[in-house]
């Protein structure tokens, strides 16, 4: 008989395996934290790191960046979806086997402007070259770019914000995820890159299968959709891939609302439902990632805290595992301003947690927090 699942059951299991349920205990190293989140979106590494932070005891981002830039235990790179993420540079060989192997979709770009495959690795061979014991800005890389391959790569047939750039940038994320590239600390207000410590990459079946039980050990049950969607992979490809790892028993189907899949033996279940308020910030892994969105984001949540049904465009208020309004600050020196819009008027004791949890992000960022409640609101924002 297929093991049936609640939303209760794999709520509660998610958010104690993302340390939201209980944060982890001071001393926690923050890149233990990042891999059982597989990634912080760290576009703005700001929001990252409060994503780290909200899951552990004691962590600020000086302990993001001190991992980041100082140890090296992380590592800023194009990780999930070819967006830019922290990764553990212990796990660069999983991640760059797997994402190296999942297919790319069609090119956004017109076939005069893009690149074949045969260029794409020259220019991914050229930037790990040139970024091999190097710190560059995107200007001096792309002058190395083109000595080392041709002046087609620096062609400026690339649209881009108000101008155009060079025909090499389109395979920037690419040159990530294969380990060619990652970022490096800032010089002045330049964004500079360098080349992450040599690895060897685990192979692609292996890194595949791992990825997909580290995925569902985080957010399962899953379906093959939700991985695709959170991988940016074809559909059909997810489904073909989940069931090559179901015959080798890898996973196991189970019954949450509909077919879904869990590790092998990975079938306990917390008893009681997830309870508590916690912040996540821009782009938090838990709010991309758990499945099926409509219950994580629950009736009037779905229109407000989305943007055309996609997570991560807001930051988001969590009340007993799903989301219950959007928040957003306002940093003036040393102090920072931090409203939260429920979606419904919050108890009193709710609103005592959700105090905490705004001092909680005040600490993070290493300023002092004060709480404002606006509006209730259940619609779009005005």
């Amino acid at each position: 008989m297929t093991l049936k699942i609640t939303w209760d059951e794999a709520s509660a299991r998610r958010t104690e395996r993302q340390f939201l349920a209980v944060p982890a205990r001071a001393g926690t190293p923050v890149a233990d934290i990042v891999g059982a989140m597989l990634g912080a979106h760290a576009q703005v590494l700001s929001a990252a790191e409060v994503s780290v932070g909200v899951r552990a005891d004691g962590v600020t981002r000086a302990e993001v960046r001190a991992a980041l830039w100082e140890d090296r235990s992380l590592v800023k790179t194009y990780g999930p979806r070819g967006t830019v993420h922290l990764l553990p540079t212990a796990e660069l060989p999983l991640w760059t086997a797997a994402l190296t192997a999942i297919p790319s979709g069609r090119s956004p770009f017109a076939p005069a402007v893009r690149l074949t495959e045969e260029q794409a690795d020259e220019v991914v061979a050229a930037i790990g070259d040139a970024l091999d014991g190097a710190r560059l800005t995107v200007d001096e890389l792309s002058d190395e770019v083109v000595a080392r391959t041709g002046p087609w790569a620096g062609e400026l047939v690339m649209p881009a914000f108000q101008g155009m750039w060079p025909r090499w940038r389109q395979v920037m994320h690419r040159a990530g995820q294969r380990g060619a590239l990652c970022f490096a600390p800032n010089r002045g207000r330049k964004v500079t890159y360098t080349r992450p410590p040599r690895f060897e990459p685990l192979a692609a079946d292996e890194g595949l299968a791992l990825l997909v039980r580290r995925y569902l050990r985080a957010y399962g049950p899953a379906t093959p959709g939700h991985f695709a969607k959170w991988a940016a992979a074809p559909r059909g490809w997810a489904t073909e891939l989940f069931a090559s790892l179901a015959g080798t028993g890898v996973i196991e189907e189970v019954d949450f609302e509909g077919p879904a899949w869990v590790v092998a033996g990975d079938t306990e279940f917390p008893g009681t439902p997830v309870r508590g308020v916690r912040l996540l910030p821009y782009f938090d892994a838990y709010a991309i990632a758990a499945q099926p969105r409509e219950t994580l984001f629950p009736g009037p949540a779905y229109e407000r805290a989305l943007a055309g049904g996609q997570a991560g465009n807001f930051p988001v208020l969590l009340v007993d595992g799903v989301v219950a309004g959007v928040w957003h600050q306002r940093r003036q020196g040393l102090r920072t301003t931090v409203t939260v819009e429920p979606l419904e008027r919050l108890p009193a004791a709710r609103e005592r947690e959700l105090a905490e949890q705004v001092e909680r992000v005040g600490d993070i960022l290493e300023a002092r927090a004060e709480l404002v409640v606006g509006a209730v609101t259940a619609g779009p924002h005005a």
